[in-house]
């Protein structure tokens, strides 16, 4: 009989995550952190605002744009870290040719930047992939994207793709308007219906391309009793997410204090008075005694060039945080003292 209904002894596992405590273990000595970006991407967030057609992912176009969408999706279940960037519109010009150079692969595509479509271009040399039949690709192009086809495999870049992993002269700072995390069970993010970041993209999406520039941040704690997270009680998936959920609050928390205007009036009373109780409950049950951002990368290229209304450009924007009565003091370090 039991080979008639194998569901009826089959090990179905339980959710035993339900039964397990919803706070991680921690310990009474003093800590401080010292917060590192481990790893950093920009995601184009214009390509998904609105209401985008499903990608054709029989084109290339069309797969790298799935392909993203997938990337987007993936970050709605971790914590990282994102700030939203502007940068000026750019554009491929379709109105001119690209020219490739002399017996070479270097090749120079128009560009046109601004409302004003001020002209402008850009050469870059291309590498014959591992996979290519032809010597020298064919070259197609839209304004956003360019496509190199190379016999046996087609490579899809946009405009931005092309000026992150090239060499350049074009430059222009990333100005971040916003800081959040990624972790929303709803997928707000990757679908473009997170309110905040939309009504930021309809004020800037005339005369402004909007990035999303993810983070996944690393904490390294020093304490007279180390670190919480190697606790044996914490090694298990709810006390992992609760503690750095803590962690990521408090972190957000401080870059929005460091990058983002109040003026700009992008977060209700409601909001700020919640992140003010939430700072003070991590503050009493960790016992913060201060931490250091450090959002230096060490491969950094000129999108890395951040800028804010508060802060100056930089690709190094370290600072020392404390927190006080539910009040997080920034205090950015000087470059210059800084080690290498």
């Amino acid at each position: 009989m039991n080979g008639d209904y194998p569901d009826l002894i089959a090990d179905i596992p339980e959710p035993y995550n339900d039964l397990l405590a919803n706070v991680p273990a921690l310990i009474n000595a003093p800590q401080t952190w010292n917060v590192t970006v481990s790893d950093a991407k920009f995601h184009w967030y214009d390509l998904v605002a609105g209401f985008p057609s499903i990608p054709d992912i029989r084109d290339p176009v069309g797969r790298y744009l799935r392909r993203m969408q997938f990337d987007l999706e993936a970050t709605a279940e971790k914590r990282l870290l994102y700030f939203v960037v502007t940068r000026p519109r750019i554009r491929f010009d379709t109105k001119r040719a690209t020219q490739w150079g002399f017996f070479s692969l270097k090749l120079t595509i128009p560009l046109v930047v601004g409302v004003e479509e001020e002209r402008h271009s850009v050469t870059i040399e291309l590498e014959v992939p591992f996979a290519a039949t032809l010597k020298k690709p064919t070259v197609t192009f839209t304004d956003r994207f360019i496509t190199l086809n190379w016999g046996g495999l087609v490579e899809a870049l946009s405009i931005h793709d092309v000026l992150q992993n090239y060499d350049n002269d074009l430059k222009f700072p990333s100005k971040v308007l916003y800081v959040g995390q990624t972790k929303d069970p709803a997928g707000r993010l990757p679908k473009a219906r997170l309110t905040a970041v939309q009504k930021l993209h309809q004020l800037h999406s005339e005369d402004s391309d909007m990035l999303l520039l993810i983070q996944r941040m690393n904490v390294a704690v020093a304490s007279d009793e180390g670190d919480p997270a190697d606790l044996a009680e914490n090694q298990n998936p709810v006390a992992v997410d609760a503690l750095t959920k803590d962690r990521m609050d408090l972190i957000e928390c401080a870059l929005i204090k460091y990058f983002e205007e109040p003026s700009t009036r992008t977060r209700s009373a409601q909001e700020l008075l919640g992140r003010r109780e939430r700072v003070g409950e991590v503050q009493a049950a960790h016992k913060v005694a201060g931490f250091r951002i450090d959002l230096r990368l060490e491969d950094a290229g000129k999108y890395h060039e951040l800028k804010s209304e508060k802060v100056a450009t930089s690709r190094a924007h370290v600072m020392d945080c404390v927190v006080l009565g539910g009040e997080i003091g920034v205090t950015r370090v000087a470059p210059e003292t800084l080690k290498a």
